[in-house]
């Protein structure tokens, strides 16, 4: 009896081992899941706030997060155009609005019972991206085990779950983004190949099958084939510039198909598989174009032709192949034949179809290879090439993992060399791998991509050494039994190998830590002040002065433009800022930028921002009014100039320009990229050119005369639109407080500002004195080394730099101090014109200045501010200037008007200074006080201001004033006008060395 039992038991026992050996991967690959999910969603409650509204980890989480309010409210369509964007034309928006957000949608409307709440449908979206992050484990699994074993795709989800770097941080919760469905419907399609490729080596399908129609024979291939196909078809939904893994299929199949040949093997197998699964990605991708031409970015007619070229391509090698045959050709010669006609193919393209080979080769130079990045791909961080890329890099991102990877693809590319069994999916792996190497060399952000390689190619080098070592790590009681003490400790050199690296102490932040402190954007946050003023005290778009066509612009409304240009109702306005911006001013403020983060009119916002004077900056808006074909790389101001005359002044105005601190200080760099001339241009002090050796005593002049300041941004950022005639500031952010410092870096031996390379010289200066300890920071591009208004205090400033303590060769020079409001917004008017005339014929003729002044309360915490406008009294004794601000408040939104926080206190006082026959100075001639209507500012009035003359008193000249209007006038300058005093009421104060404490680097509230 006894011994029945222990029998039972025994074969109970080997029964579940048995049943676990089979099984046990689906309960460790779903706690894996369970930990993808749980560690992105940790600083969950970061993005819900009290009072409802969206707080999102990325400004392109901000336009999905319009997509998907846009898909349920029309669901389940999505937006085809966008008219609340890229004023005054609006813009397809390509890649968002696809099947990611229908996915999420669905959801949402599943959970909220086909009308989900905006409460509900937020919620799912912020779970939807760590949820998708945790599925791509699946498909990760599924490649491992089929290169690895069981093992091996187990090895593969926990690389995946481990490493913290572009995957992870793109894939936390807040990170409303594409990227994640990337990655996830990348793996599927990639995985549904390796099938397909198997499947098809299995059952040999062959062209005679074909022609005989053998359905029986062709199901089983055909099936998996067009999985695939459909498979590649979704990821081409979720993101329409995924055509690059069809290039990265057309360029497998070009490799195995000769592969095969050579090899002896028929090469129809495998190019049946690819006509049919790149024939069925090109039937889906043409039911999904909505739009001509060949847009990477959009479903266009690109999608289908590439597939269809791949799979033509396939059918065509294997008919070769039997020519080849047939005419008994050498065969180690078909590659080579491929590759000639390959390089024809593209020729003929490049002369039959340049703009699908400019396309084309423009993504393999932008995206694929690192060959020539665009400007526009340059002033975008997450798109620069990585730096140290095989070293630091690669080890933040992946830590060892990217090195077994490495590892792993030569232990499978050598497997024919050892007589082991190599398989079409393990040519199609090395491939796509390779690609995926080169992508992430090429752009940052490409990294999340590679994630998938390190974790599956991983597989291969833990299965290898399995082998190698004869660990029977899947077997039975008995085989964990004979394993020896050696293997043991190989197995767990192996696991340290891998996942010590991505794990405290080693890893400096790992996937714990980093989900844990992740949080929305902070550009998002300090803009929402400004936006929602912007929703709230502006006229709908459509409503802007007299007219009312809100009606036709419906934030939720579907657009067909005639020609891609949408032509806006009477009443539409845009807003100018940076392109950062544009989806923040889109979806928080539902107002309408010029540019936004797809880089749509990047050129002429950066002509704009950095014009060097009013009237330049005017031309630019009334030019993009104009809807002319302009090329804001390369323009001058009599081609605007001749623009605007042949225009009929009818087209859209831009009426709110929105600028922030990180505008006017660190991103100014990439804003001058795109128009050119280049920074250095504008932080050279006056009598300087770019290059030359600048002495330090020249820095006083760079805070003031250095071109930057005459830019539009500067004058309208730090001199609050202070002798500007079209412009008035109408709100500033009042949550925000920045604090400003102008520094040099200085060379103390030579008493010159640096204009070298500062990370160049460090390193010099480091190999000069054998000093180790001496590190150059990460940015190294600093030419020449004048820094205007970078964010925060001297002290700030002054640690941010402290390695240049060790360098006494280096010093830090701070020469200018400011302060302001994060974010100002200001509107274009047309301006008030004040007129009048001077009867005293000794201030004719230029000799004098009228100078206009009005005090303005601001509503913020930097109290108030004074503007000024001047104007030159001309040979008959008149005079005018526009101004922009009223002295009172009369329009509101429902007039079509704006809102302003910024009011005037009083009247503007106006004066004439000039000569005197009497007196030996210039002195104040004239006074006057005039009220200024709002509607005269924003109808272009004329107001005629009647001035008085001031009676001389007999004092001693130079005591005659109290220094306020007096010294204003001293600073005229040589042609009579006010020079440098414009602008200077507010910021002359903020310029005043030691006169502020320093504030915060960072934003605060």
């Amino acid at each position: 009896m006894s011994t029945d039992t222990e029998r039972v038991e025994e074969g109970t026992e080997t029964s579940f081992l048995e049943t676990w050996r089979d099984w046990y991967h689906i309960p460790v690959v779903g706690a894996v899941m369970l930990f993808m999910f749980w560690v992105r969603t940790q600083s969950y409650s970061e993005f819900v706030t009290d009072d409802g509204t969206p707080a999102l980890a990325g400004v392109d989480s901000w336009y999905h997060w319009r997509t998907i309010q846009w898909t349920a409210e029309n669901y389940p369509r999505t937006m085809p155009y966008e008219v609340w964007t890229g004023f005054p034309t609006g813009q397809y928006v390509g890649q968002f609005g696809t099947l990611f957000d229908q996915l999420i949608v669905t959801v949402a409307m599943i959970v909220g019972l086909g009308d989900p709440s905006p409460e509900t449908l937020y919620t799912v979206s912020l779970l939807a991206i760590p949820a998708m992050a945790a599925l791509v484990a699946v498909p990760v699994f599924y490649a491992g085990r089929r290169l690895g074993g069981t093992i091996g795709g187990i090895v593969s989800v926990i690389v995946l779950a481990l490493a913290p770097g572009q995957f992870f941080v793109r894939s936390t919760v807040g990170q409303l983004d594409h990227h994640v469905g990337e990655v996830l419907f990348m793996a599927i399609a990639v995985v549904a190949m390796m099938v397909a490729l198997r499947v098809g080596e299995e059952e040999k399908p062959i062209y005679e099958l074909v022609a005989d129609r053998d359905w029986d024979a062709l199901r089983r291939p055909a099936i998996y084939s067009a999985l695939a196909g459909f498979a590649l078809a979704l990821y081409i939904w979720v993101w329409p510039a995924a055509i690059v893994l069809v290039g990265i299929f057309g360029v497998f199949f070009a490799v195995q198909l000769s592969l095969d040949y050579v090899r002896g093997v028929s090469p129809d197998h495998v190019a049946f598989v690819g006509a049919v699964s790149l024939g069925v990605t090109t039937i889906v991708t043409a039911l999904l174009i909505e739009q001509s031409g060949f847009g990477t970015t959009d479903f266009s007619f690109l999608q289908p032709l590439t597939a269809l070229l791949v799979a033509v391509g396939c059918v065509f090698m294997a008919w070769l192949a039997r020519e080849w045959n047939s005419r008994d050709l050498e065969r180690r010669y078909y590659p080579a034949a491929i590759a000639g006609i390959a390089v024809a193919a593209i020729a003929v393209m490049w002369l039959t179809l340049p703009d699908l080979y400019s396309t084309l080769m423009g993504n393999l130079t932008s995206r694929l290879l690192p060959l020539d990045p665009s400007t526009g791909t340059l002033t975008i961080q997450e798109a620069q090439p990585p730096e140290n890329f095989l070293s630091e890099y690669a080890f933040e991102e992946f830590g060892a993992a990217f090195y077994t990877m490495l590892a792993g693809l030569a232990l499978l590319a050598v497997r024919p060399f050892l007589g082991r069994e190599f398989r079409a999916e393990y040519t199609l792996v090395i491939v796509w791998s390779l690609f995926l190497l080169s992508m992430a060399a090429t752009q940052i952000r490409f990294a999340y991509y590679l994630v998938l390689a390190v974790a599956v190619v991983n597989a291969v080098f833990v299965a290898d050494v399995v082998r190698i070592f004869d660990l029977d790590v899947q077997g039975g009681v008995d085989s964990l039994r004979q394993i020896e003490t050696y293997q043991v400790i190989v197995l767990f050199m192996v696991v340290l190998l891998l996942f010590a690296p991505l794990l405290p102490p080693l890893a400096s932040a790992g996937v714990v830590e980093r989900g844990d402190n992740t949080g929305p954007h902070s550009d998002a946050m300090t803009w929402e002040q400004s936006t929602h003023w912007l929703e709230e005290n502006t006229p709908e778009p459509g409503n802007y002065g007299d007219a009312e066509n809100a009606d036709q612009l419906d934030y939720y409304g579907t657009y067909n433009p005639d020609d891609g240009d949408y032509d806006y109702p009477d009443g539409a306005y845009g807003v100018m800022s940076w392109w950062d911006y544009g989806h923040l001013i889109t979806t928080q403020g539902e107002r309408i930028p010029h540019s936004n983060p797809f880089q749509q009119n990047a050129r002429s916002s950066s002509a704009y921002l950095t014009a060097e004077s009013e009237a330049e900056g005017e031309l630019v808006l009334d030019a993009i009014a104009s809807d002319a074909d302009v090329n804001w790389g390369d323009y001058d101001q009599e081609e605007l100039e001749s623009i605007v005359a042949d225009s009929d002044g009818s087209g859209e105005e831009i009426r709110y320009v929105m600028i922030d601190d990180q505008m006017v200080g660190g991103k100014f760099s990439a804003i001058t990229q795109w128009t050119g001339p280049d920074r250095g241009h504008y932080v050279t002090p006056d009598g300087y050119e770019e290059g030359d050796q600048i002495p330090v005593s020249a820095l006083e002049n760079a805070s003031s005369d250095a071109p930057y300041h005459d830019t539009m941004q500067a004058r309208l950022y730090f001199d609050d639109a202070s002798g500007m005639e079209h412009y008035r500031l109408v709100h500033e952010n009042d949550d925000y407080v920045m604090a400003f410092t102008s520094y040099a870096i200085v060379n103390t031996q030579t008493g010159n500002v640096l204009t070298e390379d500062l990370g160049t010289v460090i390193d010099r200066l480091v190999q000069q004195q054998g000093e180790g300890e001496v590190e150059a920071p990460e940015d190294t591009a600093w030419e020449p080394q004048i820094y205007m208004n970078q964010r925060g205090g001297p002290q700030q400033i002054q640690q941010r730099y402290s390695f240049l303590q060790q360098i006494p060769q280096l010093e830090l020079q701070p020469f200018d101090v400011r302060q302001a409001a994060a974010i100002k917004t200001y509107e274009r008017v047309e301006g008030a014109t004040l007129t009048g005339t001077v009867e005293d014929e000794h201030l004719r003729d230029g000799n004098a200045t009228v100078r206009a002044t009005v005090e303005l309360d601001r509503n913020s915490r930097l109290g108030s501010l004074t503007y000024q406008q001047t104007a030159t009294v001309q040979e008959d004794g008149s005079f005018e200037m526009t101004v922009p601000y009223a002295t009172d408040d009369e329009l509101g939104v429902e007039d079509g008007a704006t809102n302003s926080d910024v009011e005037a206190n009083g009247s503007y006082s106006l004066s004439v200074v000039g000569p005197h026959p009497e007196q030996p100075l210039p002195g104040v001639q004239y006074e006057g006080q005039t009220e200024v209507p709002e509607t005269a500012v924003v109808d272009g009035e004329t107001i005629d201001v009647d001035l008085e003359e001031v009676e001389f008193e007999e004092t001693d000249p130079g005591n005659e004033s109290d220094g306020n209007e007096t010294d204003a006038g001293n600073e005229t300058g040589d042609d009579g006008t006010a020079g440098n005093e414009t602008g200077d009421n507010e910021t002359q104060t903020d310029e005043t060395a030691g006169s502020i404490a320093p504030i915060a680097a960072e934003p605060a509230h």
